[in-house]
């Protein structure tokens, strides 16, 4: 009777230990899932015949978040009739913005499946083409040939989507088109 109550204690405990160990790890990947993420600082897009042919998305972690990995993270777009779903490309990647910001990258490489990512600001070099992380204080230009997408965006069309990393909190992509174009380049939020 002593050895089944023995037996039994052990049993328990090790239940016990089994299920505090599971605990912690959902409430860590829970921490983790509520504190990491991606915000868009500003939106901006070039206009080629009447059209807008490329769209950038500036893109920084939130405050306190980990570092994300953008080769993991998918972007989700629709202009209201299409939706596109495009993952990192790393043959497109360019670690600094010398020709400008919508001529730093050929984006006739990017077809409708594939965004590329432009460094802004990486303090830390953390951001390559085959390790596209992002941490604090970084800064990236993500680029999407909105030709190969949606053959263009033209005027007062309702543009909406998700910047999406593999863990963590979405950046909220939403903007209306203006009515007429006036300049080149052209900021959308």
């Amino acid at each position: 009777m002593i050895i089944t109550a023995g037996v039994t204690a052990s049993v328990i405990f090790q239940t016990m230990d089994s299920m505090q160990q599971q605990a912690l790890r959902t409430s860590q990947e829970t921490i983790k899932d509520i504190s990491t993420g991606l915000k868009i600082s500003h939106i901006s897009g070039y206009i080629h015949n009447s059209s807008i042919t490329k769209l950038v998305f500036f893109v920084e972690t939130i405050a306190g978040s980990d570092a994300v990995d953008l080769a993991e993270t998918t972007v989700q777009l629709s202009d209201s009739e299409t939706v596109s779903i495009l993952h990192y490309d790393n043959t497109t990647f360019s670690s600094s913005v010398t020709n400008g910001l919508f001529g730093s990258v050929n984006s006739s490489n990017l077809s409708n499946i594939d965004f590329s990512v432009l460094v802004i600001r990486d303090i830390d070099s953390s951001c390559t083409s085959s390790n596209p992380v992002i941490n604090k204080n970084d800064l990236v230009a993500i680029l999407v040939n909105t030709t190969s997408c949606f053959s263009g965006i033209s005027n007062s069309i309702s543009v909406s989507g998700r910047i999406m990393p593999e863990q963590g909190i979405s950046a909220t992509i939403g903007f209306t088109t203006p009515s007429s174009f006036t300049t080149t380049i052209i900021d959308l939020r």
